[in-house]
């Protein structure tokens, strides 16, 4: 067995950190690096004095200092930019001024900010972060792991690259995804930034512009596909088993063709799952179930459409059709509340290339006999939305304005509270806005979307927009299994934070009229979807039995605050 490498770059002692780094080596440690915070008896102790100008600052000054800074930066991608400039300097620094300003910065951290960040990721590069773990060393896959800089790792987030967003095959590029989302875990779900590691698993690109560009940073090479693609998969799963058996494993934008048969293959090997898939579900699900209460609704009463048959769509089929089976409703009947429309038109059985998590959702040709009568595009979206007349309509087709006027209005006709997610990031290839939904259906339409949009002002009244963000689940997910020693994800844990989610929607509980809390609140939504999620682990003997006020003073105590500690040198 490989074990990482023990550093000892710092451990803690009680409310202190100890480490044997000094000088220029401690300041260039982001983690560590207070800049001019240093107290006087530090600056002594770690031979820092004239290292630093002589005034000391305290982190609120530095906050200050940093925000002026953001503010100047005339672009989104800048603002980028220098955000992951501060997270390399100084990291605590970062995830204090984030936490000052999350709802303002947490789309510029990560989306729909980062994918451009990923398409410009080369040009933009300034200095290592995480693991990249390249093709040509595949038989050295538990060596590289070895020479993290932190031998204590909470949670990895890994991709191929291969599907970044809506935004298709980015390569080495696709690293700015795992960077980003783990900067979430620690800023929403409060995961120490030392116990952290992005990974990106180049098995080379498809994207000529990327293999054509001198500054391309990643593997020069056609992608890596079939029996050596899944064989290097393994190798670095193998690894991670081996080197970081404890860790939690985060399944990243892989394609469609891989993520079901990963995830399927892993999640009973360790503790993993697929963000995409499951992520993308449970926050779904819990902005339906509160939607459907607004409507004066059940879930069970529901006719879905979903625009995109992949990974993220199948999984939200999956997730709902679970719930509708927990209400009472027999399988057989839960699915056939859902028509999935893919790039071929609605998913039938006549079609001989569907995938393998497609099938479950099939709709009979028999079944659709008279379709063909009504339009000559008899399977397409518009079609669909008329023959099925659906009270939700869900878009992860990472195309943009596929939810047309006529297509709305004509769903509208027929429902009097419209439930519409359009769900694709990033916002550039959003199905619809929320502005036009809301107009094209006279402020009927309970909207949510999956990038950030303003609430809309129509007709005098003020509408919500509620964002499905994966950050309301993902981080609650890591922060559970930190606290409660968890050893599998189940997807009994992923129902559990739906719930929780749902019931924290300000439309219900009289707080306002969103379907989901702001972004402002997300680190208590955080701390409550954990809750469920630990006492569900509990329930399914995934995690050491605890009492309710046990789980509740683990998931503080884990809970990781930007706040400077003490240093103290060690030998």
């Amino acid at each position: 067995m490989v074990k990482p490498k023990q550093h000892h770059i710092l451990t803690h002692r009680g409310d202190a950190i100890a480490t044997p780094l000094k000088g220029s080596a401690l300041l260039n440690c982001a983690i560590l690096n207070k800049a001019n915070a240093f107290s006087p008896d530090e600056r002594i102790e770690f031979a820092l004095d004239g290292l630093l100008p002589p005034d000391i600052e305290t982190l609120e000054e530095q906050v200050a200092r940093a925000y002026e800074e953001y503010q100047q930066k005339d672009t989104d991608l800048e603002r980028h930019i220098f955000l992951r400039s501060l997270q390399d300097h100084n990291e605590l620094l970062l995830y204090r001024l984030l936490t000052d300003h999350i709802i303002e910065m947490m789309p510029i951290i990560y989306t729909p900010v980062v994918g451009e960040a990923c398409q410009k990721f080369s040009e933009i590069y300034r200095k290592p972060r995480g693991l990249f773990v390249a093709y040509p060393h595949k038989d050295r896959i538990p060596e590289l792991l070895a020479n993290i800089p932190f031998p204590e790792i909470d949670v990895i987030v890994v991709t191929d690259g291969e599907r970044i967003l809506g935004l298709g095959d980015q390569g080495a590029g696709g690293m700015g995804i795992p960077i980003g989302k783990l900067s979430l875990y620690t800023l929403v779900g409060g995961i120490d930034p030392a116990k952290v590691l992005p990974v990106i698993l180049d098995v080379g690109t498809n994207n000529k512009e990327r293999l054509d560009d001198p500054m391309y940073i990643g593997w020069r090479h056609e992608r890596i596909t079939g029996d050596d693609y899944y064989a290097f998969v393994d190798g670095f799963v193998n690894a991670v088993k081996d080197v970081l058996p404890d860790v939690l494993l985060q399944f990243e934008d892989f394609a469609q063709t891989h993520a079901k048969p990963l995830l399927d293959k892993y999640r009973d090997q360790l503790c993993t799952f697929n963000d995409d898939i499951q992520g993308t579900a449970a926050v779904t699900l819990g902005a339906l179930l509160a939607a459907v209460k607004v409507a004066g609704s059940s879930l069970d009463a529901q006719r879905i459409v979903v625009l995109g048959g992949g990974s993220a769509g199948t999984g939200i089929c999956e997730q709902l059709v679970q719930a509708m089976v927990d209400d009472g409703m027999s399988e057989a009947e839960a699915r056939s509340r859902f028509w999935i429309v893919d790039r071929n038109g609605l998913i039938r059985d006549d079609q001989s290339d569907l995938l393998s998590f497609q099938k479950p959702f099939v709709r009979s040709v028999a079944e659709l006999a008279d379709w063909s009568n009504h339009d000559d595009d008899a399977f397409g979206l518009a079609n669909t939305i008329k023959m099925v007349q659906p009270t939700v309509l869900i878009g992860v087709s990472g195309q943009p304005g596929l939810f047309s006027k006529e297509l709305i209005c004509e769903m509208a006709a027929h429902t009097s509270r419209p439930i519409i997610f359009p769900l694709t990031n990033p916002t550039s290839r959003v199905e619809a806005t929320p502005a036009d939904l809301l107009s094209w259906t006279e402020g009927r339409a309970l909207v949510a979307t999956g990038s950030p949009f303003d609430d809309v002002e129509l007709d005098g009244k003020h509408y919500p927009i509620a964002q499905c963000n994966n950050a309301y689940i993902f981080p609650a997910m890591g922060l559970a299994i930190c606290a409660s020693g968890a050893r599998r994800v189940s997807d009994g844990m992923f129902m559990a934070a739906s719930y929780a989610l749902s019931e924290q929607s300000p439309a219900l509980t009289g707080e306002g009229d969103g379907l989901l809390p702001t972004l402002d609140l997300v680190q208590n939504v955080s701390k409550k979807v954990a809750l469920a999620v630990a006492l569900q682990a509990q329930k399914e003997g995934l995690a050491p039995q605890k009492t309710e006020a046990e789980n509740v003073r683990s998931i503080d105590e884990a809970f990781w605050h930007p706040i400077y500690s003490p240093l103290v040198a060690t030998s």
